[in-house]
């Protein structure tokens, strides 16, 4: 059993960790105003920790992506991002940059009831990251230029950088701060406007975000924020004719979805991160303790809702007991609960599906008779956690490991493996 914390009350919610703000950006952003969807319609999001409805938000369909599209060619056509200095452009970013930092602590409380993240690791390296990503893109915005070429002949040859139009992002839930902007930074750089589609389970950072960017002096149309569900937003986005340009982030199934929307509409290049998995090979001359910290910190990590989660360990003959044996140690002393909690090592998973998937993956590997080597279990009565979990034995045809190559890399258990070498 792992060193659990009483993350499954509401000590939170009276404010023995942190008070909760007050959620206040709930509809569309488009063209520099917050909106109500042209439906009318709303989703809720829930917080993982307690299973309750946060808020609802305005959900973004075809029409309302018609809309921020449309606002977005504005921007981009007659308005004055792309004809700024670079120099102008990089000011407004860094004034960006500037607000987001004064506003660390909400934003960070935004991810963490959104999402179920750890409110210390938010606070100290995702929305610094953010602000970091800002001030580095902008530090290119005035050095985006061509080349003069060489030539055999009495010509003057040179290249010319130009931004490629209005770009579409579609970001997924397990990092909504960071992939916010990784995205977001380079695009407006280059002069670039876009519309920006934040998982419906982490909508609120993305928001907050949008509210900050009006502040800094990005101008209207430039930046568009549109919450809604895949297979209505972001489908009309990927197959949208005036888009010159998608990035997406999520499973492989959902990327060929969406190279193939952006296809068979108007060949607009695709920007994709799919599914990946990081197996980790453990010699025997490694240092044994210290294999087991990177192994366990490597897919605990954020819940292991990672794309490049340590998911599978091959451990060398030699040194596989030893291996295992301090592993499932270290594992039952991992403090899982309150992600408010500074103690906590481990919230929440973001949403009751993957809750669900990850315990669903559970059974299947008992059924196909791996070996349970500690945790297996949901944690509580309330609150999507679940304990860290190991398994030993798992075999390369057991539904199991191929279970494992999907994205996002939502399991919280390793597989510990033999391996000869």
């Amino acid at each position: 059993m792992a060193n659990l914390s009483n993350g499954n009350d509401d000590s939170n919610n009276n404010g023995s960790f942190l008070k909760i703000p007050k959620i206040k950006f709930t509809k569309l952003f488009i063209n520099g105003e917050f909106v109500d969807s042209v439906s009318g319609k709303r989703f809720e999001t829930v917080d993982p920790r307690t299973e309750e409805v946060i808020t609802e938000i305005a959900e973004a369909t075809k029409e309302d992506i018609d809309i921020a599209v449309k606002a977005a060619r504005q921007a981009f056509d007659s308005g004055p991002w792309p004809r700024m200095p670079g120099a102008e452009r990089a000011k407004i970013m860094l004034k960006w940059a500037e607000l987001i930092e004064e506003n660390i602590e909400e934003i960070a409380a935004l991810d963490t009831i959104d999402g179920g993240k750890l409110y210390s690791w938010c606070k100290a390296v995702d929305v610094p990251e953010a602000s970091n990503l800002l001030r580095y893109y902008a530090g290119a915005a005035d050095k985006i230029h061509g080349e003069v070429f060489k030539t055999s002949r009495n010509l003057h040859l040179y290249s010319l950088m130009e931004p490629v139009g209005v770009v579409g992002h579609i970001i997924p839930w397990n990092f909504p701060t960071v992939m916010f902007f990784t995205k977001a930074s380079p695009a407006l750089a280059a002069g670039c406007t876009m519309l920006l589609k934040p998982a419906e389970d982490t909508p609120l950072s993305a928001l907050f975000y949008a509210h900050l960017a009006k502040l800094a002096g990005i101008p209207d149309g430039v930046l568009n924020v549109v919450p809604g569900f895949g297979s209505t937003a972001g489908a009309a986005i990927a197959s949208h004719m005036d888009v010159d340009a998608v990035s997406f982030t999520g499973s492989t199934e959902t990327g060929r979805k969406v190279m193939m929307a952006a296809t068979m509409s108007n060949l607009k290049p695709v920007s994709l991160e799919l599914g990946g998995k990081s197996p980790v090979l453990i010699f025997d001359d490694a240092d044994v303790d210290k294999a087991v910290d990177l192994a366990l910190f490597g897919i605990l990590h954020n819940k292991g809702e990672i794309c490049v989660a340590f998911s599978r360990v091959y451990v060398q003959e030699r040194i596989y007991d030893e291996f295992e044996k301090k592993v499932v140690e270290k594992a039952k002393t991992w403090v899982v609960g309150d992600p408010f909690d500074p103690k906590v090592q481990q919230g929440p998973q973001t949403s009751k599906a993957q809750f669900e998937k990850i315990l669903s993956y559970i059974e299947l590997g008992k059924k196909e008779g791996a070996t349970l080597l500690t945790g297996g279990k949901r944690f509580g009565n309330k609150g999507y956690y679940i304990e860290p979990t190991i398994f030993s034995n798992v075999k390369v045809h057991f539904q199991l490991f191929k279970k494992h190559e999907n994205w996002p890399s939502s399991l919280i258990f390793i597989i510990a493996s033999h391996y000869p070498f």
